[in-house]
């Protein structure tokens, strides 16, 4: 596919990327990827945009991966998209049959007319087609673009989120699993339980601004297709390859934010050395290790870090990261698929896990804990988790969010309920507002 390629030597500043954000919400279908800046040793973009399907792929769970790759091999472009947690069905014999409130495909990508590619002072223009006139008349248009002035109001919509699962039936839940655990069926498994609100008319682009705001992580997405929204502050990374090399950084373990400095490095300290918070880690660590070897070099599978603590503005992270090689010709859509579902998001052992998290949930995760990110026509790609985000159908006036923790035999319900409630917050900052 032939593109127009053309670059624009200014600085990518953040009002410059709210231009874009608010000039983009005229196409149908956006994916916005964001990396706020964070310092971060694996990252090829700080941000990202692609607009306007020129071809796309839309799919339910069945043969799912076997299309994408199709779609991918034939296309040999860039192309954008997601990936939710329920092609665990494509992947093994499983099924999805909770409560689904928000109707997201399954599998989405698109092939974007547009792509806006930023990085430090430069903006980068790819577009199907001679066409350099639209790019010069698009940047003349996003630079003169007015960004709406925005407040912190949300009170029109009196938005009221409810729990799906209350607190004691979570305890009781959480106890299930811990007899799961203490027979042996499993080890470790993520929990997860989903905040909603009927009837309400949300402004999207507010709401993601607000809610990454708060974050600043470097996985945000803002992603629109139709009418289904995704407004992410992911601070996790799936997985990414860049040539030969695959990167994956599970996140187990998470601690508040203080309100000062020395209490800060009180808590970074406390979660450095939590056997609880490390053993979860180093076990989903283990998992990714196991899903990396199946389609890497032999010998190849390494951890670069181990239990390492990163800082967010709301939260403190434990995250490790996992390294491999793979050959030349690996297919980038069976190496997603050896890994996916994304261990931090499942447990272990992988499918028994899988098998009572579906049991004990009440609601279909949906995009919620899949993935968002795309191929470039090299074949190399960049996936997120989508965690910490808030999903929202216009037409059904559906909006939700859901949070999780790690359960393992050393959990004490209590404490994984304020876990979550700490995962929470910023979303219900944001919406209750």
């Amino acid at each position: 596919m032939n593109r127009t390629i053309k670059q624009f030597n200014t600085d990518a500043d953040e009002l410059f990327k709210n231009k874009l954000l608010f000039w983009s919400t005229a196409f149908d279908e956006i994916v916005w990827l964001d990396s706020n800046d964070y310092e971060q040793t694996h990252s090829s973009y700080d941000a990202v945009l692609a607009l306007d399907a020129f071809t796309s792929l839309k799919t339910d769970y069945y043969s799912a991966f076997d299309d994408l790759k199709e779609y991918q091999s034939t296309i040999k472009d860039w192309i954008f998209g997601y990936l939710t947690y329920d092609l665990k069905n494509d992947v093994e014999n499983l099924t999805s049959k909770n409560f689904d409130g928000l109707q997201f495909p399954d599998l989405y990508f698109f092939q974007p007319k547009k792509i806006i590619l930023l990085k430090k002072d430069q903006i980068e223009f790819h577009y199907i087609g001679m066409v350099d006139d639209e790019i010069d008349s698009d940047f003349e248009e996003i630079s003169n673009t007015n960004v709406e002035v925005e407040t912190d109001d949300n009170t029109e919509n009196d938005i009221k989120i409810k729990l799906r699962i209350h607190k004691d039936a979570y305890f009781e839940k959480v106890n299930t699993m811990l007899n799961h655990i203490h027979r042996g069926d499993i080890y470790e498994a993520n929990f997860c339980q989903e905040f909603y609100a009927e009837n309400v008319e949300l402004d999207t682009i507010r709401t993601f601004k607000n809610l990454n705001s708060i974050s600043k992580p470097p996985f945000a997405t803002f992603l629109k297709h139709d009418d289904k929204y995704l407004l992410s502050a992911s601070p996790e990374r799936f997985l990414r390859k860049e040539g030969n090399e695959i990167i994956s950084q599970p996140i187990k373990g998470t601690a508040k934010r203080a309100a000062t400095e020395a209490e800060d490095k009180k808590l970074i300290t406390q979660l450095e050395n939590d056997p609880k918070e490390r053993s979860e880690n180093v076990m989903i660590v283990d998992l990714v290790r196991n899903d990396l070897s199946r389609i890497a070099l032999k010998g190849s599978v390494e951890v670069e870090e181990l239990c390492k603590i990163y800082t967010f503005l709301q939260v403190h992270q434990m995250i490790s990261t996992v390294r491999a090689e793979v050959v030349p010709e690996a297919n980038p859509v069976d190496i997603i698929k050896a890994a996916f579902p994304m261990g931090s998001m499942t447990g272990a052992p992988k499918i028994s896990a899988m098998k009572i998290i579906e049991k004990l949930e009440e609601t279909k995760r949906g995009l919620y804990s899949g993935a968002v990110g795309y191929f470039d026509p090299e074949g190399n790609f960049d996936f997120n988790v989508i965690i910490r985000s808030i999903l929202y159908n216009y037409n059904k006036r559906y909006v939700s969010f859901s949070v999780g923790s790690a359960i393992t035999a050393k959990s004490v319900p209590e404490n994984e309920y304020e876990e979550c409630l700490v995962k929470a917050k910023a979303m219900r900052e944001v919406l209750e507002k």
